[in-house]
């Protein structure tokens, strides 16, 4: 079973993420802030990550340098934003982030972009 882990401090975008994900046959791991992320990474070595950028603490662009050039992990990363500024998703993909997705979202573009990225590795 692949594990997905998802790092969103907006609690009910986060049991939205989890309940599609675990309905199609997914190990989910829930982080409500980016250091619970870290630490979880980490730990747990999901299959993929998926994470919002503005979180307290830690942002998605922090677990993205962190996952792709300090620890040189090759876990793809999905980042999510409301903030859909050219600039941060430039800056994500520079720091390796694998897809972007601008929030609001449907349920199905989140499950075909897992299931894409999730096929490469």
């Amino acid at each position: 079973m692949k594990k997905i882990l998802i790092a969103e401090d907006d609690e009910m975008m986060l049991k939205t993420m989890e309940f599609r994900l675990v309905k199609e046959g997914y190990h989910v791991i829930l982080c409500p802030n980016g250091q619970v992320a870290l630490d979880k990474i980490v730990s747990e070595n999901p299959d993929l990550i998926i994470s919002d950028i503005m979180m307290p603490f830690i942002t998605g662009l922090d677990i993205v340098n962190k996952v792709k050039i300090e620890l040189k992990l090759d876990i793809p990363i999905i980042i999510l934003s409301a903030v859909g500024l050219e600039k941060t998703v430039l800056e994500a993909f520079e720091l390796g982030a694998d897809d972007f997705i601008t929030k609001p979202f449907s349920p199905n573009e989140l499950s075909v972009r897992v299931k894409r990225l999730l096929l490469r590795k």
